[in-house]
């Protein structure tokens, strides 16, 4: 378990089903999630029994970021994408709705920088956000990220495209 301030970060539980069956149904985070359709139970179950399996093994790890003060999940932080041979991953970060803009996205990212270092061994981070998701560009961006480029029409939200920003984060 990590943990700093406001949250910490532990690794997935059975326990957290409904939980994550709660966000990951949650139409409004579907465009930044890549999902189309619902999640059901069943398959989160599948899920939760396999999530256990080495990062370098299945190159992704799903972290339960979980508020300090009374231990309940707000949300999400994920490694995906992992690169051995250049020691990069993407990172992505989900929190409930009703739990943002409380600083516990921004703690669970600053918990993940040293972790990723010193412990995964990682030389870089990424991430891709939405141009218009001012909330997140600007996480990533006081968390020390740096934007690498845009790329035009990346994404579609309903009938319309976006822009996506690339951001950087070297560890080393």
């Amino acid at each position: 378990m990590l943990q700093s301030g406001p949250v910490f970060l532990r690794a997935l539980e059975p326990s957290d089903l409904e939980f994550l069956y709660a966000l990951e149904n949650d139409p409004s985070i579907w465009g930044v999630s890549d999902t189309l359709a619902p999640v059901s139970r069943h398959a989160l179950r599948q899920y939760l029994e396999h999530a256990t399996a080495d990062f370098h093994e299945v190159r992704q790890l799903r972290l339960i970021i979980c508020a300090a003060a009374d231990a309940r999940p707000v949300g999400t932080l994920d490694l995906f994408d992992f690169e051995p041979l250049h020691q990069r991953a993407g990172v992505g970060i989900t929190v409930l709705a009703a739990e943002r803009r409380r600083g516990f996205a921004q703690a669970a990212l600053l918990l993940l920088l040293p972790y990723a270092r010193r412990t995964l061994r990682l030389h870089q981070l990424y991430c891709t956000v939405a141009a218009d998701n001012r909330a997140s560009l600007r996480l990533f961006r006081q968390a020390g990220f740096r934007r690498v480029g845009v790329r035009r029409d990346w994404l579609r939200q309903e009938n319309l495209w976006q822009h996506a920003v690339e951001m950087q984060y070297l560890l080393a």
